[in-house]
């Protein structure tokens, strides 16, 4: 049960920066941080996009911060 906190920690890190910057970008339209997908298949080429990926790598950057953090109070204690 003491590994998993931290990995619990970390990933609800990761999910709510992730989910709260993608919500920010498409609530005031900053396109850095909006999701964007779009596949287009016309029998002949396929076109394939996903933008911003940035509030993933945000996110991943927190939750390993987070992560560092939680194993370091829990050794002092």
């Amino acid at each position: 049960m003491m590994k998993f906190k931290p990995f619990l920690f970390s990933f609800g890190t990761f999910i709510g920066s992730t989910a709260i910057l993608y919500g920010i970008g498409h609530l005031f339209h900053i396109s850095i941080l909006m999701f964007q997908y779009e596949y287009i298949n016309n029998k002949t080429a396929i076109y394939f996009t996903f933008n911003s990926l940035l509030p993933i790598v945000i996110g991943l950057i927190l939750s390993f911060i987070v992560e560092k953090r939680y194993k370091n109070k829990e050794k002092s204690i």
